[in-house]
């Protein structure tokens, strides 16, 4: 995961809106955001959830700071006509940036496991790092730790929506296949559960900095 900084949001959409919800993303809020400086790129994930169509956002930043950095503030104060439309439809919302505490392995796949956890579970998960990596077909794991205070600014974007949450860790893992990830529940530290699908995304879009163009 290039950078040290990241950003991570969560939100669900109706069957109805998904479409223009998803246009939103890959057509224009996607490259919008990936153009402030310090964004270095970002991945789309869809939830498995068969009665909620919820996605997963995940951007590299160059470090935490940019979470709070005037020129990303700046965007989120200026919304586009597309994101004022949007953003009052996206429900469940949460939302996390900070820093990377902690990666194993390289490369990216396809199979994701996201589980938001406290920051006391931090040590514990940082300390399971190595065990997970060594298990079959699991590509990286890494974790990170959300700067509370930079990602609860109030913004306009922010009051566009309503009941906005946030996270103090999350631990991501990426694997080859399902059974991989169905296989890390023995190798998650005590009180980090997961159940069915809880947790598991795959990834439907990604796009980096360079292919910008600028």
């Amino acid at each position: 995961m290039n950078g040290t900084g990241f950003l991570a949001i969560w939100s669900s959409i109706e069957p109805e809106l998904e479409t223009d919800y998803l246009h939103w993303m890959t057509r224009e809020h996607a490259f919008e955001r990936v153009s402030i400086p310090g964004f270095l790129g970002v991945r789309m994930f869809r939830a498995r959830l068969d009665n909620e169509r919820r996605y997963f956002i995940l951007y590299r930043l160059a470090d935490a700071q940019v979470v709070a950095s005037a020129a990303y503030l700046a965007r989120l104060n200026a919304p586009t006509a597309w994101s004022s439309r949007i953003m009052p439809n996206l429900r469940k919302f949460v939302r996390g940036g900070g820093r990377v505490i902690a990666e194993r392995g390289r490369g990216r796949a396809a199979s994701v496991l996201a589980i938001p956890c406290e920051s006391s579970q931090a040590p514990a998960m940082s300390g399971a790092l190595d065990d997970i990596l060594a298990m079959d077909r699991v590509v990286s794991a890494r974790l990170l730790e959300t700067d509370l205070t930079g990602s609860s600014l109030l913004t306009t974007e922010k009051t566009l929506r309503s009941g906005d949450d946030s996270f103090e860790a999350l631990l991501i893992v990426e694997a080859l296949d399902d059974p991989a990830l169905r296989a890390l529940s023995g190798a998650l530290p005590s009180g980090v559960q997961t159940s069915g699908n809880e947790g598991l995304y795959d990834e439907v879009f990604a796009f980096e900095r360079s292919e910008l163009g600028q």
